[in-house]
């Protein structure tokens, strides 16, 4: 039995398949062109924020995982942030730090706590403490 799970980011999520459709899909296969993955469509349908690859792979790096409820707390934060008319915002959320450009709801890059010490974030007009 073929495994058709995909894991996003470390959490399986079932993908919906066509009838017929039996090839399976890896943690690592990359979509073709410039299509975004499973995983970002559904974090950007769930969440209304996106996650730029360079994120991704700092999510995957550092072994970040977000959850459902995570994903709503970053998008409130994107939304207060827009509220005042904020374009670049350090979002700080236990212990992690989010870079998103609040006009595409994108997280540009993320660190944990280990990394966050000792380092200036530049290009930021605000930020919001979840």
């Amino acid at each position: 039995m073929t495994d058709n799970r995909i894991y996003y980011p470390q959490q399986p999520i079932l993908p919906a398949q066509k009838p017929g459709q039996g090839q399976s899909a890896s943690p690592a296969a990359k979509p073709a062109g410039n299509q975004p993955s499973f995983g970002q469509v559904l974090s950007q349908e769930l969440s209304g924020v996106k996650f730029s690859q360079h994120a991704i792979q700092r999510l995957s790096s550092r072994n970040i995982q977000l959850d459902g409820s995570d994903l709503a707390k970053i998008s409130g934060a994107v939304d207060k942030a827009a509220q005042k008319g904020a374009r670049d915002s350090l979002i700080l959320m236990n212990d992690l730090a989010l870079v998103v450009s609040v006009k595409n709801r994108t997280v540009i890059t993320a660190m944990d706590g280990a990394n966050i010490r000792d380092n200036v974030f530049t290009n930021i007009d605000s930020a919001v403490i979840v």
